[in-house]
């Protein structure tokens, strides 16, 4: 694989469904070498968030790639979990084998510095979870974004409600103050918020040609996100699914899908009783001079090709 290498990924994840088929679309393409798996709470417990990653790479045929034990709480308040939306198990109640490996003896903050100290400039980061983790690895090389070549997170909600408030997206929301901090240190940031994820979904048709692709990774990938859509059903109120960190990934290593983004210093608001978490995008012509580094907010992709390309990598 090293000869077909185009890019190198970190990936910060909860798995988690959505996680799982993100997973799928890396996995699934020989120029992706996936460095490694920082596992942090989110979706459900960070031992089993770590599990699943495990369960994952096997599944999906990458049962090299190390696996390390993030954060299991936020940096400052309770943590709060998901298995309303993603079943007990963090994969849709589905059954995956169990794996032959455990993680490795390195925290996920402690594995992405060691990674990007060894590799300057030449690892990406996917970050798909609460953003605990990245916090920390910056608490450990605050030249964290300058070693790291891109960072692509998916969350937030700017000009578009919430998902666990009426201003905050769960990964956000999950530990304000890591967002913050992430945020603030100056990474070449996109930002794949719920204004474009909750327009880029799996319909029923979708969900309907998954179901027929054979092989266990399709198969298992479809019984996911069966799961997934029932929820999302007392949301969109027929069934499909939104397809938020599968977008993230697919920016990521094909850039070419996203058609339209607008470039604004981000902050997560810390202190507001209706408004933490809220991440706030200053969009003013002229803002003032000692802004942080500007991210790209992702506000248009092509739709059909990513889930043209979301189902080739399941084939």
């Amino acid at each position: 694989m090293a000869d077909q290498v185009s890019t190198r990924v970190f990936v910060d994840c909860d798995p988690g469904i959505d996680d799982a088929v993100a997973l799928a679309y890396l996995a699934a393409r020989p120029e992706v070498e996936i460095v490694g798996i920082g596992a942090v709470f989110g979706n459900n417990t960070v031992e089993v968030t770590a599990l699943n990653a495990l369960r994952l790479l096997d599944l999906y045929g990458r049962p090299d790639v190390p696996v390390a034990v993030g954060a299991s709480r936020p940096l400052v308040q309770e943590p709060r979990l998901a298995g309303h939306v993603h079943g007990e198990n963090g994969l849709g109640d589905v059954k995956l084998p169990e794996p032959v490996r455990v993680p490795v003896a390195e925290s996920a903050a402690e594995l992405l510095v060691r990674l990007v100290r060894e590799n300057p400039g030449r690892i990406d980061v996917l970050a798909v979870g609460p953003l605990t983790n990245l916090a920390l690895a910056l608490g450990l090389e605050p030249r964290l974004p300058e070693l790291v070549r891109r960072l692509v997170v998916m969350g937030g909600a700017v000009e578009v409600p919430g998902n666990v408030s009426s201003h905050a997206e769960a990964n956000i929301a999950n530990d304000p103050e890591a967002a913050e901090a992430v945020f603030a240190a100056g990474f070449d940031l996109d930002l794949i918020a719920l204004d474009i994820t909750m327009r880029t979904v799996a319909t029923g048709a979708w969900l309907d040609r998954l179901q027929e692709v054979p092989g266990e990774r399709a198969q298992s990938t479809s019984a996911f996100l069966d799961f997934y859509a029932e929820f999302y059903r007392g949301i969109f109120g027929v069934r499909q699914c939104a397809m938020h960190d599968p977008l993230a990934a697919a920016v990521l290593v094909d850039p070419h899908l996203v058609t339209g983004a607008f470039e604004a210093p981000v902050r997560v608001e810390l202190t507001g009783g209706l408004t933490r978490g809220m991440t706030v995008a200053d969009r003013r012509l002229r803002p003032s001079a000692d802004e942080r580094r500007a991210a790209r907010v992702v506000t248009g992709v092509r739709e059909d090709e990513f889930l043209d390309r979301m189902l080739d990598s399941l084939r």
